[in-house]
């Protein structure tokens, strides 16, 4: 028995609450991954995992050996990556899963360079407004816009995105262009609401240093940022989101920014990973490459 892959196969049987996810994931046919848990139980001489008709889940004894689990893989994957820095370099699948709008506006165009320096990283990217599950999941890394708050993960602050207020041409013509908050009465929002935890968002307003929090009526509510701004093009009220997401609309014509003198206080984003991927070198490449990007990237400010 392959004590290391065995261990790899169980640790991912409990992230991801099944054998055959947990096989597929790591490229192994569904059988081995089941002859491997039977004989590393065997080998233990407990009970690991408690299988239902429903899914897997470990064992007290079993969520004991996990935690464990971690720890060595990590360490080993540690030590292989500190022999190969001199070599091959990083090398490996590395998952990621980015908001859908920085993705296809800023992180994949630049994906050519990162790959320039690390051709033996294979990374796998999802792109998606919705909240993953890290461990659950099995992904190595995450970014993350707004305020973190699972304390379980490593967060490593990436760069504030600056954000402004803004309208389509036909929703001012028709509602008129404010220019105080008080003159805000009477207009519309597109309301953006958390697809984690179902709340509206109001909009947010920097006045003399003070954040002012106003909410606006509105006829939709929507959870993913390319729906947001498509509901404000539409001319179906005002919104706010981060300047790089709005600079084409902006240049073209189709949304025009209001109240500049108010915009909302920049955006944290952070990229986040489990505690037991600080050791990957793939991770830490990963993550060390974002600072670079985000540092650079001018389209990220408003004139």
């Amino acid at each position: 028995m392959d004590r290391f892959l065995a261990m790899r196969v169980f640790s991912r049987i409990v992230e991801l609450r099944g054998f055959g996810k947990a096989a597929d994931s790591l490229g192994l046919p569904r059988a081995s991954a089941t002859q491997l848990i039977k004989q590393l139980e065997a080998h233990l001489g407990v009970q690991l995992l408690r299988r239902t008709t429903r899914q897997v889940g470990p064992t007290p004894d079993g969520q004991a050996y996990y935690e464990r689990c971690l720890r060595l893989l990590a360490d080993l994957e540690e030590a292989e990556s500190f022999f190969s820095q001199s070599g091959s370099g990083p090398q490996g699948r590395l998952r990621v899963d980015l908001p859908a709008s920085l993705a296809h506006r800023l992180v994949i165009p630049a994906l050519p360079d990162f790959c320039a320096r690390f051709p033996r990283i294979e990374l796998e990217v999802g792109a998606s407004d919705r909240p993953v599950e890290l461990i659950r999941e099995g992904v190595d890394c995450v970014l993350r816009a707004g305020e973190v708050y699972d304390t379980s993960l490593v967060a490593r602050p990436l760069s504030a995105l600056p954000q402004i207020t803004c309208a389509s041409a036909a929703y001012l013509q028709r509602y008129g262009i404010p220019q105080t908050l008080a003159e805000l009465e009477g207009h519309r929002a597109v309301n953006y609401f958390s697809a984690r935890t179902g709340r509206r968002l109001p909009l947010d307003f920097m006045v003399a240093g003070a954040r002012v929090e106003l909410e606006l009526p509105g006829n939709i509510a929507l959870s993913t940022a390319e729906g947001y701004v498509a509901a404000c093009e539409a001319g179906m009220g005002i919104i706010q989101a981060p300047y790089y997401h709005l600079r084409e609309q902006l240049a073209a014509g189709s949304l025009r920014e209001i109240l500049a003198d108010f915009r909302p206080a920049p955006m944290p984003l952070a990229a986040l990973y489990p505690p037991h991927r600080q050791l990957s070198r793939r991770v830490r490449v990963f993550v060390d490459w974002l600072v670079e990007l985000f540092a650079r990237h001018d389209s990220l400010r408003p004139n």
